[in-house]
């Protein structure tokens, strides 16, 4: 056994593990520095020799192809972010040119409630519009591969599929490779694994980022002999099996378990405005639509019918089964809250988002949140902040103005005691305050 460690050791400094990548040193032992987005973006340093071959070994299988010679790992990470722009971009040309040939009218900007619908990546803080999503928080994990190789490689394993199902197999497959090197640290099979092993083949290397993760473990490409076969193949080795990076390796299988797919949160774009008799208007842009140009177009034409049907007399099952069809039209919704002083906060919701968030949404934007207050719905219903119901289903979607108002019984304490309600709205909100056109 002894033999054969040392034989990896010495092919581990000589050989290379494939066309145009060299060795990479076991990194399984060493402590991990993992730095926070902010301090990184201030104390940035090189990348090292691993990271850039981790980072270009990463683009390399989503494109497909056999892994490039590269110098650095940003230009790389760069030029196929690039390219991904250009195809979104196209993309989104195509889209327009499908809206301009269906005759969807298009309003004016200037006259919109809200310039459209807008993310925050939780990676890096950057506010994206919903076609830069994908593309941003792509680049912005394989860009992670400088910092914690094994953060990076989960992040890929849980964000860059889509197929749940296929990632659970691979995650448990891996797990399965790790719970038998630790229980069995000394048996050489365990540590190693045949690329062209079919359950490797069918459940592991079809997930991106699983062979990212494996070589943050410690395991290394080595082409080795194979009995029968004139031609060696490549297998991932494991070398280091001390007990400290033994537990390293289970607190990383802890993590690629627990991990969750990256995802942009919707930018609610909070803002406040004076009282104005506008109000209740509202112009949204096509981003609120869960249509295609040619449902908005058919929509359009169907509004003049609708005025009629308003006018037949309909059961109550009727009209639920319809108001139900015009709420999954939408994926978002436009809020406005009119506060007691006639001012109005404004925020973007999903249309499927729970009470509890627009209750929160409307409390961490106020001075004082701490004291209960109501928000009553159009028609007078007042809505309740523990109760787990959709926007959608409290037809608060395409868009609504509320009221708001606070408890009774503890605005009469208040005054009693002869205190003053400061400014209702915190002076950030307060500073970009403007007015309803």
């Amino acid at each position: 056994m002894k033999k054969f460690l040392d034989g990896f050791k010495k092919d581990i400094k000589f050989k290379t593990a494939g066309p145009g990548k060299k060795l990479t040193e076991d990194t399984s032992s060493k402590p991990e520095v993992v730095q926070s987005s902010s301090s990184s973006k201030n104390n940035r340093h090189a990348p090292s020799e691993g990271s850039q071959m981790a980072g270009a070994a990463a683009l390399a299988r989503i494109e497909q192809h056999q892994r490039p010679k590269v110098y650095t790992s940003q230009d790389v990470i760069r030029n196929q972010v690039k390219r991904e722009l250009e195809a979104a971009a196209l993309a989104e040309k195509e889209k327009a040119d499908t809206a301009e040939g269906a005759k969807v009218p298009v309003k004016d900007p200037a006259c919109l409630s809200v310039s459209g619908v807008y993310f925050t990546c939780p990676l890096t803080g950057a506010t994206l519009t919903k076609s830069e999503r994908e593309v941003h928080i792509k680049e912005a994990i394989l860009m992670r591969f400088e910092e914690d190789r094994v953060e990076a490689s989960v992040m890929m394993i849980h964000t860059f599929n889509k197929d749940r199902e296929k990632v659970k197999a691979a995650v448990d497959i891996i797990s399965k490779y790790i719970e038998n090197i630790c229980k069995n640290p000394t048996e050489e099979k365990y540590r190693k694994i045949k690329l062209s092993n079919k359950v490797y083949q069918e459940k592991v290397r079809c997930v991106e980022g699983s062979r990212e993760f494996l070589e943050a473990l410690g395991f290394t490409s080595i082409m080795l002999p194979v009995d029968g076969q004139e031609e060696e193949e490549e297998f991932l080795v494991l070398l280091e099996h001390s007990p400290d990076a033994l537990e390293l390796m289970k607190e990383r299988r802890d993590r690629l378990q627990r991990g969750e797919p990256v995802r942009a949160q919707l930018d609610r774009q909070p803002q406040a405005f004076r009282s104005s008799p506008n109000a209740q208007r509202f112009e949204l842009p096509p981003e609120f639509y869960n249509l295609t140009a040619e449902e908005l177009k058919r929509e359009q034409q169907q509004r003049s019918e609708l005025v009629e049907k308003n006018a037949m007399l309909r059961t109550k099952a009727m009209r639920e089964k319809e108001e139900q069809r015009e709420r999954r039209k939408y994926n978002y919704t436009l809020l406005r809250i009119r506060l007691p002083d006639g001012s109005l906060l404004q925020g973007t919701f999903y249309a499927w988002d729970r009470l509890p968030v627009l209750f929160a949404f409307v409390r961490e934007s106020l001075v004082d949140g701490w004291q209960p207050f109501e928000l009553i719905a159009p028609g007078g219903q007042k809505l309740q902040e523990a109760e787990e119901v959709a926007l959608a289903e409290c037809n608060l979607v395409p868009a609504a103005l509320l009221t708001f108002a606070w408890d009774a019984a503890v605005q009469a304490d208040i005054a009693a005691a002869g205190r003053k309600s400061p400014a209702l709205l915190k002076p950030e909100l307060l500073e970009t305050i403007r007015t309803l056109s």
